[in-house]
Parts: C-alpha cells; sequence; structure tokens
C-alpha cells in the first residue's frame, strides 16, 4: 500500500520545478492597483502613444498579472501570452471585453477584461 504523502509530495514536486522553469525563462509582470476591486476588471495595455505596446509587444512566454489592494497582493493570474491574446480575440468576438484609454494623459489603450470572465475560462 502506498502512501497518499509520498504521491501528494512528488505530484507538489512536480508542480514545483515547472514553476522554477517558468520563472527562468522570460515573464513580464503587471500589478494592477485597487481600481480592479471597485470595477471588477483588469486592465491589459496593448498601445500608448499610437504605436503597440504592452502585450502587443511583449517578448515575454508567461504574463503575470497581480491584483494589488493597498499595497498587498491579493491574487494573481499567470498566463502563456499567446493563450492570453487568443482569449482577449475570443472574448472580443463575443463583445466580453471592451477597450479603453487610461494611464498618463490617457495614452494608454486598455483591453479591460473582467475578472470574472478569466476565471470562466478555467473552471
Amino acid at each position: 500500500m502506498s502512501n497518499k504523502f509520498d504521491i501528494d509530495l512528488k505530484f507538489g514536486q512536480i508542480y514545483e520545478e515547472k514553476i522554477r522553469k517558468i520563472f527562468a525563462g522570460k515573464i513580464e509582470v503587471k500589478a494592477e492597483r485597487d481600481i480592479w476591486k471597485r470595477t471588477g476588471n483588469i486592465a491589459i495595455e496593448v498601445r500608448c502613444y499610437g504605436k503597440p505596446s504592452g502585450l502587443s509587444v511583449t517578448e515575454a512566454d508567461w504574463w503575470i498579472h497581480l491584483l494589488t489592494y493597498k499595497g498587498k497582493i491579493e491574487i494573481g493570474f499567470m498566463f502563456k501570452v499567446p493563450r492570453l491574446k487568443q482569449m482577449i480575440k475570443n472574448k472580443f468576438k463575443k463583445d466580453k471585453v471592451c477597450m479603453m484609454y487610461g494611464g498618463d494623459d490617457n495614452q494608454s489603450e486598455l483591453v479591460l477584461i473582467p475578472i470574472k470572465e478569466i476565471t470562466e475560462d478555467i473552471i
């Protein structure tokens, strides 16, 4: 009879190694301030001052989007960059995301994604 702890430990170690590989590769980390808590959305920059930026130009393999509240990380999402781009395209087709301007002088074009839309894809 095998010990369940041994199975759980081995499973955990497999994913620890996967995370090590992710952080050894190219990652982009964005931290979003408190406003997400009120709006229920995350904002991902795709253009700034009329030029592609943010998600549009990242060379990262992984996009990590942290949601902070009062200076502390509440939760975070990790996406493979191609999967995040595809998710946004699919949600545009279904009118589940929208665009807005924000940032410095309202020059950043942002995709607003309802948090429930992110979790809907994975749950």
